[in-house]
């Protein structure tokens, strides 16, 4: 009898760590689920969606180390995924700052949701509020949202229209007027001079780890001379669907493809923060 409740014990703790083990393994390699808290992807997206992300399309990310101090620079490797990241893939990735934007930080703590409305090689441009590419007529985003924050603007309104990244008067962009910003790709290499640098400054030394200073009209890297440069990685610009309140690309910039958790699938739940009550209509709804 002993023998047997011995059994029938050791063989439930052993269903429960194969299910412990399933369930890592899900979490690590395939999917991953996170609340959304704010409206900022909206009518995509609302706050108090659940959400559900797949990691193999892009392919799962591994940390190449657990050392998470403040001076220790966090670096991931992925598996090869199903495909590479296309325009208009709603996706969650690390805040790519701290405190401070004018140094990029792997923020492991902060994670956003936005969509790519560019990818690697592009050259992206917002024209009388409206999202482009160049030489590409797809639409971006939100076109409604972006339509209806010009005409906004194009009325008699006081309200100043908001500068961006870089926000440098070098450049003068805005969020109806930017570009055009040519996006990283990996392994290319582009000419460095003392206006350009304003665009990339951020990317570059977040890669190489060093200091970049202007003096005399040149541009160094440390105390190298920086005349070009072949970019380590890709690069994405990441937008919010609800372009009236949403702190995305427009305002800090370019996403590392190290950044990116996965693609967001599908809204498995939804819950509406002020009443607590379920959205039926919204579970399992696929996001687009």
């Amino acid at each position: 009898m002993f023998k047997s409740i011995f059994n029938n014990t050791m063989f439930g703790i052993k269903l429960i760590g194969m299910a412990v083990l399933l369930a890592l393994f899900l979490r690590i390699f395939c999917f991953s689920s996170y609340k959304i808290p704010s409206y900022s992807m909206l009518p995509t997206i609302t706050g108090g969606d659940y959400i559900l992300v797949n990691k193999w399309i892009l392919g799962p990310r591994l940390y190449k180390s657990f050392d998470f101090s403040n001076d220790q620079k966090i670096e991931t490797y992925r598996l090869k995924g199903l495909r590479k990241v296309k325009r208009n893939d709603v996706l969650v990735f690390n805040f790519p700052y701290g405190e401070d934007w004018n140094t990029m930080k792997f923020n492991r703590k902060a994670y956003y949701l936005k969509r790519c409305v560019a990818i690697p090689g592009d050259t992206f441009y917002i024209e009388r509020g409206i999202y482009k590419v160049k030489n590409i007529s797809d639409t971006l985003g939100c076109y409604q949202n972006q339509s209806d924050n010009w005409k906004r603007f194009n009325k008699e309104n006081s309200d100043p229209v908001d500068e961006s990244f870089p926000f440098d008067r070098a450049y003068n962009w805005t969020v109806l007027d930017f570009g055009p910003l040519y996006i990283p790709k990996k392994d290319k290499q582009i000419a460095i001079d003392t206006l350009n640098i304003k665009l990339y400054r951020n990317l570059i030394s977040y890669e190489t780890g060093k200091n970049i200073t202007i003096k005399n009209e040149k541009v160094y890297l440390d105390k190298q001379i920086l005349s070009n440069y072949t970019f380590q990685m890709n690069y994405y610009f990441m937008t919010g669907d609800y372009v009236f309140d949403s702190c995305d690309s427009r305002y800090w910039g370019l996403v590392p493809e190290d950044h990116i958790v996965g693609k967001a699938i599908i809204i498995r739940q939804s819950k509406d923060p002020e009443t607590k009550k379920f959205r039926w209509d919204r579970f399992l709804k696929e996001i687009k």
